[in-house]
């Protein structure tokens, strides 16, 4: 048995990782903006081409000052959010058909995995000629995305819940709407979670491809302006406030579903 001075160190070194824990982020951040600085002082490379932290502050200050950084993120996070759950709520339904359902499985799994690896961007002239260079162009790549992944998930998850559940459900006479509901689903949540997780990341990877093109703003659309002006700044200030949005969006999901999910978790 360890004495009490090493369960002592134990609880000591657990406290301490604890209140470290908050932070780390802070850290990561410091440590990465310390390497970009020291980068962009050496005049190893152009300003031009890689500005310094300062000049991409500057340029988001900048475009929150014209008010273009506020009216880009509404348009953008409306497009992403229309999209997702469009996306999630039918994959998640195709999901639950697919893995429980031999007959949806044969009909759907073939076609949906072929489909799998045409990326969002490779679709955008069919969206456009279909829905034209408005919103349901965009919505569709989005949605489309979404919905591949959130299904994937969905389906292993649906696919591989214990035949020991199942048994045990039958045995205790529970009807087959029941056992859907409180057996099948619950054991294969952790999974939908995960797939809804990837979604929110994968709105916004699909959201800049639909925004690259035909659209007059949102974050791609700003980038692409940035771009054709050679403001690098401007650029770099943006993929900043998409990577932050990204992390935020994600903290939010990953805590929601802690505690819906709250049993995976024990």
């Amino acid at each position: 048995m360890p004495g009490p001075a090493a369960v002592f160190a134990g609880s000591r070194d657990s406290w301490v990782a604890r209140a470290l824990e908050p932070l780390t982020p802070l850290l990561s951040f410091a440590m990465v903006l310390a390497v970009w600085s020291l980068v962009c002082l050496s005049g190893i490379v152009s300003d031009s081409v890689f500005p310094p932290p300062w000049q991409a502050w500057e340029a988001a200050v900048e475009l929150y000052q014209t008010g273009v950084l506020a009216s880009d993120f509404a348009a953008s996070i409306s497009r992403a959010a229309i999209g997702f759950a469009i996306g999630a709520t039918l994959g998640i339904a195709t999901g639950l058909l697919t893995g429980r359902t031999a007959l949806f499985s044969l009909l759907l799994n073939p076609f949906l995995r072929v489909m799998r690896p045409i990326p969002a961007i490779a679709l955008v002239p069919v969206a456009i000629v279909w829905f034209g260079i408005g919103e349901g162009s965009k919505y569709f790549l989005i949605s489309y995305t979404v919905f591949l992944t959130v299904w994937f998930n969905t389906h292993h998850g649906m696919e591989y819940v214990p035949d020991i559940y199942i048994r045990a459900s039958r045995c205790l006479g529970a009807p087959r709407w029941r056992e859907f509901c409180t057996v099948t689903i619950p054991a294969a949540a952790p999974h939908i979670l995960g797939g809804i997780r990837l979604g929110v990341a994968l709105a916004l990877l699909s959201l800049v491809a639909a925004e690259l093109s035909g659209a007059t703003s949102g974050i791609g659309y700003r980038l692409q302006e940035a771009r054709q002006y050679i403001r690098t700044d401007r650029m770099f200030a943006l993929l900043i406030e998409l990577g932050l949005l990204g992390a935020g969006l994600d903290w939010i999901v990953n805590q929601i579903g802690r505690r819906i999910v709250h049993w995976e978790q024990a």
